[in-house]
């Protein structure tokens, strides 16, 4: 049976990418493929085997000293524990494919030549724009950001990218030269899955290969979710208060449409978007953290829910799991976004950062049947049920594999029996 290395920075469910990671590898187990794992200990780790080859847990918010955080700052760089850990697991579990997902400034990119020297087919999915911008996002304190295009990584260093810090950016600003120079990913990631066409062309655009790409989008298992089509009154925005999730256009766009919003979610800017909503008398509820099946009844309450991004977003999962719930989506044009949501057929798209379009969109929504929604509703499940399947992820990425040369079990299955 073939044997798949995945590898992550966290082996927890802390953000979208490692439920990803961890969700994958199930996919494949399910599937008849011999799973492993290679990670960073930490005390939040699900449970397994492998931890025994796990690098030392590495976070940047912890007290540390002054050796230790030069010592810090040459791991996310270049790790040699990780490298040296990854070749004794590699010598237990010859991989015939490692998948790696989030791997910077913890496991590092010096795991990269580590796999090409061991002969381990390397795919990547890209759930950030890292791999050509330093700190992620393409974002910083002045909005969307694509300075360093053509590789001048100092501007990470002025505008303070990482964290408002200039000792942190300067880190994240040499690795940035260091694996340019060496072409760490170019050189050894044989394939780069990405969930969005948006992300694709970036990074052509940013100089890349496209034939290094495969457009593989997110998937929803829609039978997880129980849709409800018939729209409530109130708009939703459920996810992270932070600045570039354009939470603040929104809730001017509400006070200014008249129309009740809901807010689910905890984040950095928590109290100042209470205080906007106070000051304008916008009729906002704050719901704080939600989850699970509490957070489902939330999005089935909805009129629709509201994506107003001011940041290159990949491909939300948050569009997806409201239309496997039954509900449109008003989306920023922006980033993914508009891939994920058909104008006018399973949702509304506004140009982002534009408070008056978006104040235009809740009012047409608020003011549009209640029938001619719930038909809305039902396009947007049918949409994900068509287009993000489980299936057709799982059939894409054994494609991609198979490419590389690593067939799947029933393949293995096949050839062993024309062999007898």
């Amino acid at each position: 049976m073939p044997r798949l290395l995945n590898i992550n920075n966290y082996h927890y469910r802390r953000g979208g990418s490692d439920v990803v990671y961890l969700e994958h590898a199930q996919l494949f187990g399910d599937l008849g493929w011999d799973n492993a794992f290679f990670s960073m200990h930490h005390p939040q780790n699900l449970p397994t085997p492998w931890s025994r080859f796990f690098i030392d847990e590495l976070e940047f918010g912890h007290a540390y000293s002054l050796p230790q955080k030069l010592g810090m700052a040459g791991k996310v760089v270049w790790s040699l524990e990780a490298q040296r850990k990854l070749r004794a697991l590699l010598a237990e579990y010859p991989a015939d494919v490692a998948h790696l997902h989030c791997i910077y400034h913890h496991l590092s990119p010096a795991i990269l030549p580590t796999l090409k020297a061991a002969g381990v087919a390397v795919v990547m999915t890209a759930h950030d724009l890292k791999i050509a911008c330093p700190a992620y996002k393409m974002l910083n304190a002045t909005g969307v950001c694509e300075r360093c295009k053509g590789g001048n990584y100092l501007n990470v260093v002025r505008h303070r990218c990482i964290k408002d810090s200039a000792a942190a950016s300067a880190i994240v600003a040499a690795e940035a030269m260091v694996h340019g120079l060496l072409g760490t990913y170019r050189k050894h990631a044989d394939r780069i899955a990405v969930p969005s066409r948006f992300f694709l062309e970036k990074f052509v655009e940013w100089g890349w290969p496209r034939d290094k790409f495969v457009y593989i989008p997110n998937y929803v298992d829609a039978s997880r979710f129980e849709p409800a089509c018939e729209p409530g009154a109130a708009f939703l925005y459920f996810g992270r208060l932070a600045e570039e999730k354009g939470i603040a256009t929104l809730i001017r766009a509400a006070a200014a449409a008249k129309t009740p919003l809901r807010i689910v979610g905890t984040g950095p800017l928590d109290a100042e978007l209470r205080a906007l909503a106070a000051s304008l008398a916008a009729p906002v509820e704050f719901l704080g953290y939600r989850t699970g099946r509490e957070l489902h009844d939330l999005v089935r309450a909805a009129r629709a829910v509201v994506l107003p991004s001011e940041w290159y977003e990949n491909a939300p999962m948050s569009v997806l799991e409201s239309q496997a719930l039954g509900k449109p989506v008003i989306g920023a044009d922006i980033g993914g976004i508009p891939e994920l949501v058909e104008h006018g057929h399973t949702g509304w798209i506004f140009p982002s950062r534009d408070t008056g379009a978006l104040a235009a969109a809740l009012r047409e929504v608020a003011g549009t049947p209640d029938a001619r929604l719930a038909e809305i509703g039902r396009a947007a499940r049918q949409h994900v049920e068509a287009h993000f399947s489980r299936d057709r992820y799982v059939a894409a990425m054994q494609a991609l594999y198979a490419s590389l040369g690593v067939r799947n079990p029933s393949a293995h299955l096949e050839a062993a029996g024309h062999a007898h």
